[in-house]
């Protein structure tokens, strides 16, 4: 039989070399290669390689896409609220679903507690779901089912690393959802790699892909993370599953935030929110209420703002700390913001605000551990900085939101209207945000609504 060869590919972007070297010159990234198993081709290799993996596909014939009826998705609600949100309405039938996150969050809790909770909300043989743990014991999983209250009546689990025998237990079982604990942890017999590396990742979740498409079989797989917070293993991984979740949170908090990165059947940046608690994750259906300060007085340098995660609008704060800097180059910290952006900010500030803090050390952070990626933080922002630098509050129950343009200009931001009806719904008795995003009445129930077309007025507006 012909050799099997090596080769190396970069993890971050998938360019394979035929030597290992500390640089991927296609990226730029440094020791990202890893070894990769090339075995060689079999005929049963061959005929796998013709099939697409989904059921009913047929690869040989070109189709008009017109012509191809419409396919309703099969949703299958987890009875877990939040974690329904981030898959986009439930659990589709034959997705395959990657779960990150920092060891112990609460990725294997999230999903024991998601197969308890389908089969209790699903009695009857029509539901069977198969927990396969390559990193704990059997013993483990059920001290911690029992630990968290869960009912492990129907529910099934599997010690085995090995794909070819989980598959063929699954075959022989037929669950409908299937958890795989971890992913790194699965090892193909085909291969001669270690398990963990990038031809066993890749092979093993493959495989795993291509039974979900072909018998309609929802799979989990938890995914281990790398120290700059990315899935491990190669990207590849997170093209072929259908939706990718992570989990954030600060640590030493009991509250955890679940994120949808990518989701073929539902809303990108979707969030969910969890409470870690002694009997498990607990769902927090009014999230905005844990992110706003406790403090019943406006403090300096604390603005609330109205993000937009997924499909719903949710309050958070923004804190600011403005402090004169011994260096030369004074320091731009930001924790859960770009600090690039902040960089800018400060600087349209500067140009268009008349205020510069180019003397002073800068920190910036959204409480709760949220990450906030869209640019209708850039008003609470600078009035943030701005309250902190004169050690002055905003007035009582105020919000804001709207992005700054580098020509001081403030711009509108998508859906102004149902932030403002989230504001006003919390009490918030009035609004600094952009003239496109405020309604012609100026008011919103009992929450005034001020419109600002340049930075220079919302400063006024702030006081």
């Amino acid at each position: 039989m012909p050799k099997a060869k090596s080769a190396y590919v970069c993890s971050d972007c998938g360019a394979d070399y035929s030597k290992w070297q500390g640089q991927c010159e296609a990226c730029g990234a440094w020791n990202t290669l890893a070894e990769f198993v090339v075995g060689p081709a079999t005929p049963a290799a061959a005929k796998a390689a013709t099939r697409t993996g989904y059921a009913g596909a047929d690869a040989t014939k070109v189709v008009p896409l017109h012509s191809v009826g419409q396919v309703e998705e099969v949703r299958t609600l987890t009875g877990i609220g939040e974690f329904d949100r981030v898959l986009g309405g439930g659990l589709v039938e034959g997705s395959v679903v990657l779960v990150g996150g920092d060891p112990g969050i609460g990725k294997s809790t999230l999903l024991l507690q998601a197969l308890a909770s389908l089969r209790k909300h699903q009695p009857g043989p029509d539901f069977a779901g198969l927990y396969v743990t390559g990193e704990e014991s059997l013993a483990q999983v059920a001290a911690r089912g029992r630990r968290l209250g869960l009912t492990l009546d129907g529910l099934d689990a599997l010690a085995e690393t090995c794909i070819e025998r989980i598959l063929a237990q699954v075959q022989t079982a037929k669950p409908k959802l299937v958890v795989a604990d971890s992913i790194q942890t699965l090892w193909s017999e085909q291969l001669a790699a270690a398990p963990g590396s990038v031809s066993q990742v890749r092979e093993t979740a493959a495989r795993l892909v291509r039974h979900a498409k072909e018998t309609g079989t929802s799979v989990f797989l938890v995914g281990h993370v790398t120290k700059e917070g990315g899935i491990a293993g190669p990207r590849v991984l997170e093209h072929m599953v259908d939706a990718v979740l992570y989990f954030e949170g600060e640590t030493g908090s009991r509250f955890r935030v679940l994120r949808a990165f990518k989701n073929r059947f539902g809303a990108v940046n979707e969030l969910g929110v969890f409470a870690m608690g002694e009997r498990g994750l607990r769902e927090v259906p009014n999230p905005s209420a844990i992110f706003l300060s406790g403090s019943d007085t406006p403090q300096p340098g604390s603005v609330v703002m109205v993000t937009r995660e997924g499909t719903r609008p949710l309050l958070v704060e923004v804190q600011a700390l403005v402090d004169h800097s011994p260096l030369a180059n004074p320091r731009r910290v930001t924790l859960g913001l770009e600090q690039n952006r902040l960089a800018m900010l400060l600087a349209v500030l500067h140009r268009h605000g008349g205020v510069g803090v180019f003397d002073q050390d800068v920190f910036v952070n959204i409480v709760g551990g949220i990450r906030v990626q869209e640019t209708a933080a850039d008003l609470p922002v600078l009035l943030a900085v701005l309250s902190s630098l004169r050690d002055k509050p905003l007035a009582e129950k105020t919000v804001a939101f709207g992005e700054v343009g580098l020509s001081g200009e403030i711009r509108p931001v998508p859906n102004g209207e149902e932030r403002l009806k989230e504001a006003a719904s919390h009490g918030f008795k009035r609004a600094i945000v952009p003239k496109a995003n405020a309604p012609k009445k100026g008011r919103v129930g009992e929450m005034e609504v001020v419109g600002v077309e340049r930075l220079a007025q919302a400063l006024e507006q702030a006081g």
